[in-house]
């Protein structure tokens, strides 16, 4: 045990005066063991003091926020059998009384003498009424709720309160600020113009102004930033000097011709990005990169070209597609572009017969270069490749990491080329993908016509109904989503199955209506798919199983019902599914929701941007609707927010590279503090970090 009035950061947190054993333990679930983590445990939210009005001043109508003592309090039964929990609050101006209806149980939680904090609409009932939007109960008497106050309010848990978190860490803040030094080099604070640690930790849990806490915050999330910049950055450097990779070289015979030969312009983007790869395949070093793109961006034909580079050197390349219809539209898409050059693409999947299948395998064996298109038929262990040199893996995040790794094993250090169709603002992507290499395509092929996007009440649905009708009986094709496949009785959505059943024998009678969800096992699956690209069926009913699908260019209507139960990001994959011909396409979105799922929605229906709706869907749903937890780091962040800090992400980034530039092990010492809060936050950091 510290000796009395002595705390050091490393202090069991037990050992605290106002601590003990039993909130030491209710302390340990919130992950403070030591001290100093004290330091780090930030505030979730603020409570602003400084603004208060005088109860006197106070009148029906205004929004108010007032500090004041509960003088008298009571749960009040109304006839209808309500009961509102209702207390008097007064000040040195005059009092006011609070009610909180539905809310008795309150009664248990404030008592007469404590100060409040209270923020909400004063109303007119017997009187003036607050109605309190939200309140803090800062205790009996409490000396620190007097006006001009920002009060931090921290995340709790059972047997700690934020009140009683908030007194322990006042208690003892001044003592572990004088005990904090900081890490990050004078320069790097001084460019990014970043209070200092111990005074971003004061302005954090004593702040004297909302402002002032920002700048706090902002000077701690800066500092996981960069940490998880320097990793990144660090654990690239070194696997780009780790991996030896083919070095091809741009003899510019089948891609000049490719290029001569398409009914089209490339996009600026695509130009773009293709010197990007073309100089990492060109390269000593292994290629691994990202080329994320918008629906419609043309990912697949940059894959080609990165292929027939390879294939021009005397390698083989694989393209691996999540689905047989994928696979086979990809195929078909390659075999059209390629026969100018008279190379015919290789087809591998799942339900490729044994007789075909035989010579394929054994043609992949040898060391002749070859284009080779599939499913995860291609990572099966009878499947062998001879001289395989670049691989491409469409919808990546539908494969697994082993898979993905499977087939990048397949040959001797080959360039990998990851695509993906969910776009994010590329600082993100930076850190979102660790240590790829990113390139972007953010420019939509010309002469694509943009979707009709609308949203329709359920008092519409006859109109809409209709409309879909009119579509199919003009020659096109439909899809309708749902969000599930059977109606439940816990929730009153529309389900795929029942509404198969009413549409084809009502709006949709005489039609051909097919059923597609994710139990019908995945043979009927692409049968049904390839049924619907064949225009052998006019509407499909379905639910997200359609959301990585092939491209039908006579599908012109994609119509949502429960649109509200759908990220932003999901529907634009399922949007994405039209507007692949020369006619007009829509989606609609049809049904009811609260306003802020219609605010939601509208932001959706106003654009096409890609990027626009995956920042926006960050912003809603998370990282983790978007990413699976395990590349989305959210884990490493416990204060910084990716979306919401992506200007700082870009300055962490750029602090990282200049401080590795000059020191790539982190030895000089102006970097030892750097070093060592890297590795106290990440101890196996260091590792990245031995020189040698």
């Amino acid at each position: 045990m510290p000796p009395a009035g002595r705390v050091a950061l490393d202090t069991p947190v037990g050992y605290l005066k106002g601590v003990g054993p039993i909130r030491a333990e209710a302390f340990r679930k919130l992950g403070i063991t030591k001290a100093g983590d004290l330091l780090f445990h930030i505030p979730h939210r603020y409570e602003d003091a400084s603004t208060i009005s005088p109860i006197s001043s106070v009148d029906v109508g205004m929004d108010a926020t007032i500090v004041g003592k509960v003088i008298s309090k009571g749960v009040l039964p109304t006839r209808k059998g309500l009961r509102i929990f209702q207390a008097v609050i007064q000040d040195r101006s005059g009092m006011l009384e609070a009610a909180w209806p539905g809310q008795p149980f309150l009664d248990r939680s404030i008592d007469k003498g404590d100060v409040l904090l209270l923020s909400g609409p004063v109303r007119f009932y017997h009187g003036r009424q607050l109605a309190p939007r939200e309140y803090v109960n800062f205790g009996p008497d409490d000396p620190g709720a007097a006006p001009g106050r920002v009060f931090a309010v921290y995340p709790a848990t059972e047997g700690l309160t934020f009140r009683t978190i908030r007194s322990i860490i006042d208690a003892h803040l001044d003592q572990l600020l004088a005990r904090t030094t900081d890490h990050l080099p004078r320069a790097v604070l001084q460019e990014l113009s970043l209070p200092a640690l111990p005074d971003a930790l004061r302005m954090v849990h004593r702040p004297t102004s909302i402002r002032e806490a920002e700048r706090g915050r902002d000077r701690l999330a800066l500092d996981e930033l960069m940490f998880l910049q320097l990793l990144h950055r660090r654990a690239h450097a070194l696997a780009r000097t780790a991996r030896r990779g083919i070095r091809f070289v741009n003899k510019k015979e089948l891609t000049t011709k490719l290029k001569s030969e398409l009914p089209f312009e490339l996009t600026g983007a695509q130009v773009r990005v293709l010197r990007e790869i073309f100089a990492d395949m060109c390269g000593d070093r292994r290629m691994h990169r990202l080329l994320q793109g918008d629906v419609g961006s043309g990912k697949t034909i940059v894959a080609l070209f990165a292929a027939l580079l390879a294939y021009e050197n005397g390698y083989q390349a694989a393209i691996m597609a999540p689905t047989e219809l994928l696979a086979e539209q990809h195929h078909r898409t390659l075999r059209r572009l390629l026969a100018p050059l008279e190379i015919e693409p290789l087809l591998l999947t799942g339900s490729v017969k044994t007789k075909t299948r035989a010579p394929l395998e054994a043609r992949l064996k040898t060391e002749e270069p070859v284009i080779a298109v599939g499913t995860h038929a291609l990572v099966q262990t009878t499947t062998a490749f001879g001289k395989l040199g670049f691989v491409a893996i469409d919808e990546q995040h539908r494969f697994g990491v082993e898979q993905r790794a499977a087939l990048a094993k397949k040959g001797q250090a080959p360039d990998v080329l990851l695509l993906s169709a969910t776009p994010i603002p590329r600082s993100l992507a930076l850190t979102v993908y660790g240590d790829l290499d990113v390139s972007t395509l953010d420019e939509r092929p010309p002469g694509r016509r943009p979707v009709t996007t609308v949203l329709r009440r359920e008092s519409g649905r006859e109109k809409v109904l209709a409309f879909v009708r009119s579509q199919v009986e003009e020659g096109r094709q439909a899809y309708v989503v749902y969000p599930v496949i059977e109606e439940s009785e816990k929730s009153d959505l529309k389900a795929a199955t029942t509404m198969f059943e009413q549409l084809s024998a009502g709006a949709f009678a005489g039609l051909r209506v097919a059923l597609l969800h994710g139990r019908i096992p995945a043979d009927q699956r692409e049968s049904i798919m390839r049924q619907f690209r064949d225009g052998e069926i006019d509407i499909l009913v379905a639910t997200t199983v359609i959301e990585v699908g092939i491209d039908v260019a006579n599908a012109t209507v994609m119509l949502i019902e429960h649109p509200e139960r759908f990220g932003l990001s999901q529907l634009h994959q399922l949007r994405g599914r039209v507007g692949r011909g020369a006619e007009s396409s829509y989606c609609i979105l049809l049904g009811e929701a609260g306003q802020e799922s219609m605010e939601r929605l509208e932001l959706f229906a106003s654009t096409d941007d890609g990027f626009e709706i995956a920042r926006a869907d960050l912003r809603i749903r998370g990282m983790g609707d978007l990413f699976g937890q395990q590349q989305s780091g959210e884990a490493m962040l416990r204060i910084a927010d990716l979306v919401r800090d992506e200007k700082l992400n870009v300055l962490a980034r750029e602090a990282a590279g200049k401080t590795l530039a000059g020191d790539a092990g982190l030895e000089k010492p102006q970097n030892a503090g750097l070093k060592r809060a890297l590795s106290a936050r990440f101890p196996r950091a260091l590792e990245l970090f031995r020189v040698g």
